[in-house]
């Protein structure tokens, strides 16, 4: 478990690294605008990472073992990746910077492979929502450090000093890697390329019924956190709207933003502990409904920060519930021999929404009206509880344990 939250620490610290804070220290050298919005293409990676993870499930590059091989490698190379945006000067080579980011967050992206394999192999299947919690307590704490604490820093060392600190601490999880133990699989991993490209998805459909009841899972990830996604991405132009100061906002969001959150990530970490993950999913569910809903009585109530509070506070319980509730989902839907290229095909899936349906949702509110958009958003969170209630079964079927290869894989090694 300490491991589960120590890795998520790792997967947390680059991302911002190459987005928020690269974007502060542009916008101090005066870069302008446009080069800074097409820098948003840089975390492609992270939407794109299923297709290059059956490599990661296939080969042992170090004779580690798999998942520490790749774990050493990622963390040198994000941390080689640092170190040259660290040692570059926006204004004189905007182009080093650029390739030094994509570095950054290609590997970043490959270590999230990476750790959630090591993760779903390392920890029992009726463990997974704790597991999960752990990860995500880390990955926050290390978005934490990079943000909030790569820009506290930037006033003291620079930028520059900065990306140098932080390729440091890169460079002292890979200590961590080489201590932990190799994650013990008893199934064979993939013995060639096209077993590891072709085998994980043939594995996947075959387990079910028909190739119909697959496509109703994925689907099911897709739209299970669909509708607090839309609402959230308009949450800060809501709260402007209304009348509501930045510092009102800020200051709420530190208080009621973070701490809800986990303490969500704990009760479903602990909840699919209890009661299993089917329990989890539907308070998850139930939850970013009622979050969502409850952005309209804010907008009634017009300015009062107490409901601004309970608001945020509401959203952000919601969100590391269901989060907390779909990673276990995911976890336990994979097969521990293709773990990282299943895992990674899943959570691209979960995020897919966030990368591009929320690009028309300012548009949406405009159109509609808040208490319109909100209420679409809402309405968007009932199919995912729709489909958990009426398919009691199909869940309890898909989550339970798969360490045996199926007997229809089609796919030699």
């Amino acid at each position: 478990m300490w491991l589960a939250g120590v890795m998520g620490f790792s997967s947390g610290l680059p991302i911002l690294l190459s987005i928020t804070v690269l974007q502060a220290w542009l916008i101090a050298e005066e870069i302008d605008l446009a080069t800074i919005g097409l820098l948003g293409l840089v975390a492609l990676p992270y939407n794109l990472k299923f297709i290059w993870a059956p490599v990661i499930d296939r080969f042992d590059p170090l004779g580690l073992g798999r998942r520490k091989s790749w774990l050493a490698i990622t963390q040198v190379c994000i941390a080689i990746g640092l170190l040259i945006l660290g040692t570059r000067d926006p204004s004189q080579a905007m182009w080093a910077v650029v390739i030094a980011a994509v570095l950054v967050t290609l590997f970043s992206a490959t270590q999230d492979i990476v750790v959630d394999a090591y993760r779903r192999e390392s920890v029992a299947d009726d463990e997974q929502g704790l597991g999960a919690s752990m990860s995500i307590y880390g990955y926050r704490f290390g978005t934490l450090l990079a943000s909030a604490g790569g820009l506290m820093l930037a006033d003291w060392i620079g930028f520059s000093g900065v990306y140098i600190f932080m390729a440091a601490i890169v460079l002292s999880m890979v200590v961590v890697t080489l201590l932990a133990p190799e994650p013990e699989v008893s199934l064979a991993p993939p013995g060639n390329l096209r077993a590891a490209f072709v085998e994980p998805f043939v594995e996947f459909f075959q387990r079910h019924e028909t190739a119909g009841v697959s496509l109703l899972i994925l689907l099911f990830v897709f739209v299970y956190n669909l509708g607090i996604q839309l609402s959230g991405h308009m949450a800060i132009p809501f709260y402007l709207a209304v009348g509501f100061t930045n510092s009102e906002i800020g200051a709420v969001s530190a208080i009621f933003g973070v701490a809800p959150f986990l303490l969500g990530v704990l009760a479903a970490g602990w909840l699919q502990l209890r009661l299993g993950v089917y329990r989890a999913l539907i308070l998850g569910s139930l939850l970013t409904c009622g979050a969502t809903l409850a952005y309209i009585v804010l907008a009634i109530v017009d300015v009062n920060v107490y409901w601004l509070s309970g608001t945020m506070a509401f959203q952000s319980l919601a969100m590391g519930t269901g989060s907390t509730a779909l990673v276990a989902f995911i976890s336990n839907t994979c097969n521990r021999q293709f773990t990282a290229t299943q895992y990674a095909l899943f959570t691209s899936l979960a995020a897919l929404p966030r990368a591009t349906l929320t690009t028309p949702t300012g548009w949406f509110a405009e159109e509609l009206g808040w208490t319109t958009f909100f209420l679409c958003s809402a309405f968007l969170a009932i199919p995912g509880l729709l489909f958990l209630v009426t398919n009691r079964t199909l869940f309890e079927t898909t989550i339970a344990r798969l360490d045996i290869r199926p007997k229809g894989s089609t796919v030699q090694q």
